[in-house]
């Protein structure tokens, strides 16, 4: 039976924790033998939407892997431009691929494309709904630095309702013992309730606030966020938000020395470039760490296992 990898939702703690043993076991081994494990495999990437650091980092992964990759970069340059349906895409590049991975502008594409698929399929990001891939790299960032995931203080801040990475994350975060977080964001971009609501029963909790250093004050992370203005229905609103929140290097002065600073990238200008120099900055340790989860995720949807 194959594997897909979709919704965060899919996945159990154990099989969590088992993603992130496997990519400390993949990061730790020589280039040589990781080049050795999938020779002959082709992963397709499959962008309908813009993309850098997830499209490149699965190519890279795979290509370090020893595999191929083939693929397209956005819709423009697939035959979906000539009216080619969704599915048929799907049902065509399986032919010529062993897994997929999918991004795609509209809710529920990463779902439809594994109900259709007989090779396994890895969702790159669906909308504004989950990307999981994301995640379980930000979880394993989370570990790397701070040895646990359980227990942290961690400030969500800025896009909380559009940002799939933050719904996804979120999802992950609750699965976890006493994890606390704060909610940092404009009223019109909060989290979605249906979030909030998951906290009943799980040792989890939020709380929401508009106060960006008070947020930093105590926590061990701050997850920055864009202000996606692709996601917005009327470009009025997001002109109205897009300047909301902007971290720089003072007001991290206060911060905790262990503090971490961490975005899925890309960012526009809620973190000003002198926090790069801080040791708070984690996010491009942070975007390093994509291709060790990717191939990790290609490794376990493949059923090969690192000896």
């Amino acid at each position: 039976m194959k594997k897909d990898l979709i919704s965060i939702d899919d996945l159990a703690l154990e099989q969590i924790l088992d993603y992130l043993d496997l990519a400390t076991q993949v990061e730790a081994m020589p280039e040589a033998e990781k080049a050795a494990l999938l020779p002959g495999k082709i992963l397709a990437t499959l962008f309908f939407e813009p993309s850098t650091r997830t499209r490149l980092s699965f190519e890279s992964a795979m290509c370090r892997l020893g595999g191929r990759v083939i693929g397209f970069s956005e819709a423009a340059n697939s035959s979906t431009a000539k009216g080619e349906s969704f599915s048929d895409t799907i049902r065509t590049v399986e032919q010529y691929a062993d897994v997929i991975a999918v991004r795609h502008p509209k809710e529920g594409t990463a779902r439809l494309a594994s109900e259709i698929a007989g090779v396994p399929i890895l969702n790159a990001g669906d909308g504004a709904n989950q990307h999981p891939t994301q995640t379980l790299l930000d979880l394993y960032t989370l570990r790397k630095f701070f040895g646990k995931v359980d227990g942290l203080k961690i400030a969500l801040v800025g896009d909380l309702k559009y940002s799939r990475t933050i719904h996804s994350l979120c999802r992950a975060l609750l699965m976890f013992d006493g994890v606390a977080m704060t909610l940092v964001s404009p009223e019109s971009l909060r989290l979605p309730g249906y979030l909030t609501k998951a906290a009943a029963g799980t040792t989890a909790t939020f709380r929401e606030s508009d106060d960006l250093p008070g947020a930093i004050r105590g926590c061990d992370v701050v997850y920055m966020t864009r202000i996606q203005k692709e996601r917005f229905p009327d470009v009025v609103d997001y002109e109205k938000v897009k300047d909301c929140y902007r971290l720089d290097a003072q007001m991290l002065a206060a911060a905790s020395p262990h503090l971490k600073v961490l975005h899925p990238l890309p960012r526009v200008n809620e973190i000003s470039p002198d926090v790069d120099a801080t040791p708070h900055a984690g996010y491009f340790e942070q975007a390093r760490n994509g291709v060790i989860m990717r191939q990790a995720l290609i490794l376990d949807l493949l059923g090969v296992r690192p000896q």
